[in-house]
């Protein structure tokens, strides 16, 4: 069977929406992979990275983030699928000069190339991905994409690992190969499919809508929460507990085995039960995770929650799902740029403050994780059971119509 082309002839049928953002977030997601568990060794070793540099980093990694509602305008150039393809391209070339610049000023200049593409790609991603699949498949082709970036992680860390422990690679090599093959997939994207037209045609211009507050003050925190995970639980690993660039690879892929399994099924359980559990669930979890970060002293617990604290990523296919409800199809492009800046908003300040936190106590920073998944617990409870039009928040679902 074959999927029918817009302008005549037919395509194979691998030439799908869904195998596009499954190829394209598998590379997105395997070189990011592979510049994180690379990139605070390669600070620590090549200019002596304490936890002061690695926040600033962070900060400058998250700049193109708070400022992905810019792919919107760059939408009057350019089509959605198309700038995702080029935002691959962009990540792949930062990662790979790299490993060319063991300096500070290379260190950050780096990371925000890498940056630009990174948040621009997922972006897009999230947009193309609620205009292509429709409200009662989303969650499970979600958690399929999901589990193919979780393959390509395995992949990538399976990689490293081999290079590091067996080979003794040079950060340059391993640089250089992971933004290469970024490089080489965005080409093979561009010129193996066709555009896949979008349901809807989307608003130009951004999009800030009153009834999406509690969808922005959501994604405001999970931007808070995340950078404990992604910054500070990260470097307690290399910096506390002195792990090599092969154990910190090894970490990460016990992570992406966990959600290649788990995330498909995930998305099941998101459609059964809803955002809202889902939501709850996880902020509840991750408070108590957090707490016992500020409180490890052992490599291997510590090791063990950083797993389960992964494995709770997967639940953030619902803060997704419940947005496509609420949302005018014609709001979700303009409106995901906007989404994704505010995301980042603490993701710009929250890394180098924390930092300078980090060099008077480690625990305290964990201590500032555990309030803010609490904070998003809170507003997860605020999500309908329900959600749609009219629905945003459990307030507005309590409101009866007005009269005739």
């Amino acid at each position: 069977m074959s999927t029918p082309r817009s302008s005549g002839g037919s395509l194979p049928r691998f030439i799908t929406p869904t195998a596009f953002l499954m190829i394209a977030t598998a590379m997105n997601s395997m070189s990011f992979a592979s510049w994180q568990s690379l990139i605070n060794n390669f600070g620590k070793d090549s200019f002596g990275a304490t936890g002061y540099e690695i926040g600033l980093q962070q900060s400058i990694r998250e700049i193109p983030g708070l400022l992905a509602f810019t792919a919107i305008f760059c939408l009057v150039f350019v089509r959605e699928q198309r700038l995702a393809v080029i935002a691959v391209g962009i990540m792949g070339i930062g990662i790979a000069l790299t490993g060319f610049f063991p300096s500070a000023l290379g260190f950050y200049t780096t990371t925000l190339i890498m940056s630009v593409g990174f948040h621009y790609y997922e972006t897009m991603n999230q947009s193309l991905s609620l205009q292509w699949f429709s409200v009662a498949e989303a969650p499970v082709r979600l958690g399929r994409i999901m589990s193919a970036s979780a393959f390509a992680q395995i992949l990538g860390y399976g990689l490293i690992f081999a290079l590091a422990a067996w080979f003794h690679a040079p950060y340059v090599t391993m640089f250089l190969s992971f933004g290469g093959l970024a490089f080489a997939a965005a080409v093979y994207l561009g010129v193996a499919f066709p555009h896949f037209p979008q349901k809807v045609v989307q608003r130009s211009g951004l999009v800030l809508r009153r009834r999406y507050w509690l969808y922005y003050a959501l994604n405001f925190m999970t931007g808070a929460r995340r950078q404990i995970f992604t910054v500070f639980a990260a470097w307690l690993m290399v910096e506390r507990f002195n792990y090599r660039v092969e154990e910190v690879a090894a970490l990460f892929l016990i992570n992406c085995v966990f959600n290649l399994i788990m995330a498909p099924k995930i998305g099941g359980l998101i459609l059964r039960f809803g955002e809202r559990a889902a939501i709850v669930s996880e902020n509840f979890s991750l408070m108590f995770v957090f707490i016992a970060y500020a409180l490890v002293e052992n490599a291997n617990i510590a090791a063990a929650l950083y797993v389960i604290d992964n494995a709770f990523f997967s639940l953030s296919i619902a803060q997704k799902t419940y947005f496509q409800k609420i949302a005018d199809s014609a709001d979700i492009a303009p409106t995901a740029g906007v989404a994704f800046s505010i995301n980042h908003i603490a993701a710009v300040f929250i890394p180098f403050l924390l930092g300078l936190l980090w060099l008077e106590s480690r625990s305290a920073v964990f201590y500032c994780g555990a309030g803010f998944a609490a904070v998003s617990m809170v507003l997860g409870f605020l999500i309908p059971r329900q959600p749609g039009h009219g629905r945003e928040t459990a307030f507005s679902a309590h409101v009866a119509a007005p009269a005739e």
